[in-house]
């Protein structure tokens, strides 16, 4: 099974491991799991920790790296991820989740997120 995992998902992988449910820790954990991460995501880090936001605070570089050096696969951003976006619902206002939403839908990937807002989208998403 492969599997998108948003961007709190991948801190909390990253640096804060407690904070998974004993349910994302097994998927990420067991070896026939494809774990995947956007590089929306690394952006989404890059910025808001440059903007002082405590829930990223993390070197986008650093986080990267260990997620490559741990077997994540990186998910390119490409037109028609970016085209899918302007026929989602309006359920959710940030750019990078409405953005992961959409790689989810076009790329056939189940998004595993901790927020439930982005969960009310249709298609492959997963609140965990």
């Amino acid at each position: 099974m492969r599997f998108l995992l948003d961007t709190h998902i991948l801190l909390w992988a990253a640096g804060m491991p407690e904070r998974l449910s004993d349910e994302v820790r097994d998927l990420i954990e067991d070896p026939g799991t494809e774990l995947v991460f956007s590089a929306a995501s690394v952006w989404e880090v890059a910025i808001k920790s440059s903007l002082g936001r405590k829930d990223f605070r993390a070197d986008p570089s650093l986080l990267r790296r260990g997620l490559l050096e741990n077997g994540y696969v990186e998910l390119a951003v490409t037109g028609a991820h970016a085209a899918r976006v302007g026929v989602l619902p309006p359920i959710h206002r940030d750019p990078f989740d409405r953005l992961l939403v959409t790689q989810a839908l076009v790329e056939g990937i189940t998004l595993l997120t901790s927020d439930s807002i982005v969960a009310r989208y249709p298609g492959p998403i997963r609140a965990i």
